[in-house]
């Protein structure tokens, strides 16, 4: 089957919203890795005991932001009128925003007593696709949820470990 053919499979969806989600998704999924830098700094962090292992991090976020991405697809499909839509791709937007915004505070200004305030921003912007969402599509709100679990986790571990590496501050940076 040839790429092109695709859209005759499937004529009820619309691409444009589908690639946007996924573009959405793997953009997040490539700029959080690429942001990552586990090096001796990261690796000298005292860190708690119930931390899960570096290498599961990667496939956790691609499931989660996968989900997300088609949470944004279903709940736009959905919105009967222009408002709705524009509303969706704001919280998209934001949420895009806020969760780019993470790793380089955490781990390219090696700060993650600003991460972990940023991460509380972040935690809304999830928490409002799972209030809004399902206004549109009950499985798009639910799409969220592990999204919403693991940020939980994500603010959980991050305050462990501002807790147990405080202060961030130039002497402590290098």
């Amino acid at each position: 089957m040839v790429f092109t053919e695709l859209p005759t499979i499937m004529p009820h969806m619309d691409w444009t919203i589908v690639w946007l989600a996924v573009g959405w998704a793997v953009i997040l999924g490539g700029a959080g890795g690429y942001l990552t830098d586990i090096g001796p700094w990261y690796y000298n962090l005292r860190k708690p005991s119930w931390q899960p292992p570096d290498w599961l991090f990667g496939p956790a976020w691609t499931v989660i932001l996968g989900l997300s991405a088609w949470s944004l697809y279903l709940g736009f499909a959905a919105a009967p009128y222009t408002f709705d839509r524009t509303l969706i791709l704001a919280l998209f937007a934001v949420n895009f925003v806020l969760h780019l915004a993470w790793s380089p505070l955490f781990f390219k200004a090696k700060r993650p007593d600003w991460a972990l305030v940023e991460n509380v921003f972040l935690w809304l912007s999830v928490l409002a696709l799972c209030l809004v969402l399902p206004r549109y599509s009950s499985l798009a709100g639910w799409l969220n949820a592990p999204y919403l679990a693991w940020v939980s986790f994500a603010f959980m571990l991050n305050w462990k470990i501002v807790q147990l590496n405080r202060p961030f501050d130039e002497a402590t940076r290098a």
